[in-house]
């Protein structure tokens, strides 16, 4: 049974819920990367992990992170912030968290894996009716 086909509001309530709770999970790893780590910070641990050109990454990661999560809690511009945020979690997965298996604990993937597959259906599935998106866009397409 396909209940969003019946009911399209528990589809668009679904994607408010999951870009609400995805996007301040992502705020929250971008402030801390600026404000608890400072860049310097984040870039000496990704040196440490690891990571090509650590500061350039430490500053796209914490950008993307904070303003990417900011625009999905918005529901704005979804599609594009959540194919950053996409490409930011590849990165993490394949860069630092593959080869330490699948618990979070210990330094493994599951985290990244969850939250790039929740952008990645965002990316594909958009913001629904709950957002800036469709009042900016559906508004549009009226006139």
């Amino acid at each position: 049974m396909n209940l969003s086909a019946r009911h399209p509001i528990v589809a668009d309530l679904a994607l408010a819920v999951t870009r609400i709770v995805i996007g301040i999970i992502f705020v929250a790893h971008g402030w801390q990367k600026v404000s608890t780590f400072g860049i310097a910070g984040t870039a000496e641990g990704f040196t440490q992990m690891g990571v090509p050109l650590p500061t350039a990454s430490a500053w796209f990661t914490a950008i993307v992170e904070l303003g990417g999560g900011a625009a999905l809690i918005l529901g704005i511009l979804t599609p594009i912030a959540g194919a950053l945020l996409l490409l930011n979690m590849v990165g993490a997965l394949v860069l630092v968290h593959a080869g330490a298996g699948i618990f979070v604990t210990d330094g493994g993937w599951e985290l990244v894996a969850a939250l790039g597959s929740a952008a990645l259906a965002l990316t594909a599935l958009g913001a629904g009716r709950f957002s800036l998106d469709s009042a900016i866009f559906a508004r549009r397409r009226r006139e």
